[in-house]
């Protein structure tokens, strides 16, 4: 059996890991845990434990076993990419994909790694070598969407749903898709995030932030401010959340000055701010033209 089907031994903490309930994933008892299932439980702790911060720690617990398990190769590239050692991390991410294309931590993390990189491409390649794999399925669809290609994320979603039909994940990436086609879509995902967000077993950052962003799409502002404050008393330094609440200050007509500063001070590379920068450029050199004309 699929240890992530929706009758598998790992389906709620895979569930978790793309909640963000990072800390549900690392205290999660595994003692009862399939043999065969030890390794893929132990990656999605490791998994959280990095998005924690725990890069480092995660790096030394790895050390000695990562040149023999794929896997844990992936995991520690991973690690070294959050950590800054960018440049190392890549050069494993390009030998685990030459070497191991068809295993299915290095699809899933060396594809996030490809992607950082801005080598899309190369990402999809390594993806589509998936077998069922759901955690494939959801990214693939961010990169597509990433590329304004959202006729081939729906495409992805849909023949994900054939065999899928249930799972979580499929429902959430079906929800970014609706958030991106719009109309009755917007409702429809509200549904899925608003669903998630409100549970006490489910509710996380994350969920939090899916339903803020239904709520600007669907021209409540006032919910998705309050939506997205929630989220920020679970995690004050969430970027993507503070990258929200900017949006959501300024069509309220309000100053994202102190947004704008807390996104800078956290997350300064942040695309959110590589916009406002290529704009502003972009709005002074138009200016300076229109001046230049006046002036003469």
């Amino acid at each position: 059996m699929d240890p992530f089907s929706t009758e598998g031994e790992l389906m709620n903490m895979l569930n978790a890991l793309h909640q963000g309930r990072y800390s549900a994933v690392t205290e999660f008892n595994t003692d009862a845990l399939s043999p065969e299932n030890e390794l893929p439980a132990r990656i999605l702790q490791l998994r959280a434990k990095t998005t924690l911060g725990g890069a480092e720690e995660v790096i030394a617990e790895v050390e000695g076993e990562a040149d023999d398990v794929p896997d844990l190769a992936a995991v520690k590239a991973v690690a070294q990419y959050r950590s800054g050692d960018a440049e190392n991390a890549v050069e494993v991410v390009d030998q685990l994909a030459e070497i191991h294309p068809e295993n299915a931590t290095v699809q899933i993390l060396c594809g996030t790694i490809l992607q950082a990189e801005k080598r899309s491409d190369e990402a999809l390649k390594l993806l589509e070598k998936h077998q069922h794999n759901l955690e494939a399925v959801t990214l693939i669809v961010q990169i597509h969407l990433s590329q304004n290609r959202t006729d081939l994320a729906l495409k992805e979603v849909q023949s994900a749903r054939r065999w899928a039909q249930d799972s979580l994940l499929v429902n959430i990436a079906e929800s970014w898709v609706g958030l991106r086609v719009g109309g009755e879509k917007y409702q429809q995902a509200y549904y899925v995030f608003e669903e998630l967000a409100q549970s006490d077993a489910t509710s996380s950052t994350k969920s939090l932030l899916g339903q803020a962003v239904a709520e600007l799409h669907l021209g409540r502002l006032e919910e998705a401010e309050a939506a997205l404050k929630q989220a920020l008393e679970e995690d004050k330094d969430d970027p993507d959340v503070i990258a929200n609440l900017i949006v959501s200050t300024v069509l309220s007509g309000k100053d994202p000055a102190d947004s704008i500063s807390h996104l800078q001070n956290v997350c300064p590379a942040h695309t959110l701010l590589s916009d406002l920068e290529e704009k502003s450029a972009l709005f002074d050199k138009a200016a300076a033209k229109y001046s230049a004309k006046s002036a003469a």
